[in-house]
């Protein structure tokens, strides 16, 4: 039941151990098939050393390496397969779409084995002085194979007739502090504007404010809070200018958690793209932040064509999975928008034998939410489209990215793209030539392995 393994006719024997109810007829001892020592978790027995077998089913793995029929074996129907542990066990799994809507999973995939040790000194806490300085770790998805060069030597992986896809949202000066009216400091940062008076927001406080109570940030701007919705505070801005203006005049740049230092004049010029036109973001998109306009200058001249999506960015891209099975987490939703021209753009290229490329994960995630039927659908709307190993893509075919944080979201969808095992190569080979990483760290290019 979920991930329980239920094992029937087992029972305790003397010894401490499990032992096999035997079938009358066989006069079997049942401490001739008595397991090792198990341990308790809640109510649940937990019996190591069981294995799958040809025939879908478990047993003792002495059994099955001296080709033994175990009585004990245990058969499962393929439909009950779904759930196992996919360190140790083979798993079956149908593709999926991940819109988080009805239909199967891949629920064997677990967070852990989007784990991996990150050396403290390897997260980048400022930008490099050029752009186009970081360094590119170029994968093949189809061979595995790594190459590296520097970022401003982009062009040299493109041809005449491919087409790069940028996400050209912009980010809002989102954090601001204060205090409650009735007292306490209060951290609020926001996710989402609603309208000219009103946002969705993070809110961090020694106490939760109530519907009704008051903040005064800045030192100057009332808010109030007119209801909670999950982990968000709807806020209303007690002001005549608009929320974006004040944000501006008041708000700071949201850097993300791993960057120590408090954000600067520096900052708010480089954690934001030169393409930047559509403010909505609480994050960048951090691949874009190495092009300027002279690299984007030199892919035009070269007959590379340019296209743009928006996709404003919220603070749950920084957010670890906080569950052991992945078919349980439930993904944060964002805006986006994929213009007309576009989704032409993108035929057109296709018609031609151009390549796709996806600056960002944001714009891979816009593509491939709005192409979800098969083909690519313009307009804009919500998605909260989760990407793992085993998802079909129907538009990217290269994808240009930074390194990304242990255990979170945007790792199992690089992973997906490029090959779970591909991937963990090029982490391992980035970690040990001491790539820096994260949002100011350095960028890969991947293209995207085979899809079977």
């Amino acid at each position: 039941a979920g991930a329980s393994l239920l094992v029937p006719k087992l029972r305790l024997v003397p010894g401490g151990g499990i032992g096999h109810v035997p079938r009358p007829r066989r006069r079997l001892q049942a401490d001739a098939f008595r397991f090792p020592r198990v341990t308790r978790a809640g109510a649940s027995l937990l019996v190591p050393k069981l294995r799958l077998v040809p025939g879908g089913g478990i047993e003792p793995p002495w059994c099955h390496h001296r080709g033994i029929l175990s009585p004990v074996r245990l058969p499962i129907p393929p439909s009950r397969l779904r759930i196992a542990l996919s360190a140790k066990w083979s798993c079956t799994a149908t593709s999926v779409n991940w819109r988080g809507e009805a239909g199967d999973m891949i629920s064997c995939m677990r967070t852990i084995d989007f784990d991996y040790h990150l050396p403290p000194q390897l997260i980048a806490q400022h930008p490099l002085p050029e752009r186009v300085a970081s360094r590119l770790l170029h994968l093949s998805g189809d061979t595995g194979t790594l190459s590296q060069g520097g970022f401003a030597d982009l062009p040299n992986y493109f041809r005449a007739g491919d087409l790069l896809v940028f996400n050209n949202t912009r980010v809002i000066k989102a954090r601001l502090v204060g205090r409650k009216v009735s007292g306490g400091a209060v951290e609020v940062l926001v996710e989402r504007v609603l309208d000219e008076h009103h946002v969705l927001a993070h809110v961090r406080a020694s106490k939760a404010p109530r519907a009704g109570g008051e903040l005064l940030l800045a030192g100057e701007l009332r808010v109030t809070m007119v209801e909670r919705q999950g982990e968000l505070f709807h806020l209303r801005f007690e002001s005549n200018d608009g929320v974006l203006d004040l944000l501006e005049r008041l708000g700071a740049v949201p850097l993300p958690p791993y960057i120590t230092h408090a954000p600067d004049g520096a900052d708010e010029r480089r954690y934001q793209t030169v393409f930047a036109t559509e403010p909505g973001a609480v994050a960048a998109p951090t691949a874009g932040l190495h092009f300027d306009e002279a690299l984007l200058d030199a892919l035009r001249a070269q007959g590379v064509r340019i296209a743009y999506v928006t996709l404003h960015v919220g603070a749950g891209t920084f957010q670890p999975v906080r569950v052991e099975n992945l078919a349980d987490h439930v993904m944060h939703s964002e805006w986006y928008q994929v213009p007309q021209e576009t989704a032409d753009a993108i035929e057109q290229t296709r018609a031609q034998g151009g390549r796709i490329t996806a600056v960002g994960t944001t714009t891979l995630r816009a593509l491939e939410g709005a192409a979800l039927s098969g083909s690519l659908q313009s307009g804009f709307g919500e998605t909260n489209i989760f990407i793992l190993p085993g998802f079909r893509f129907n538009v990217v075919e290269r994808l240009i990215t930074n390194f990304h944080l242990p255990k979170s979201t945007l790792l199992m969808l690089v992973s997906a793209f490029g090959g779970i095992d591909n991937i963990r190569r090029a982490y391992a080979f980035a970690i040990k030539d001491h790539y820096r990483f994260f949002s100011y760290g350095d960028a890969m290019l991947i293209d995207r392995a085979i899809q079977k």
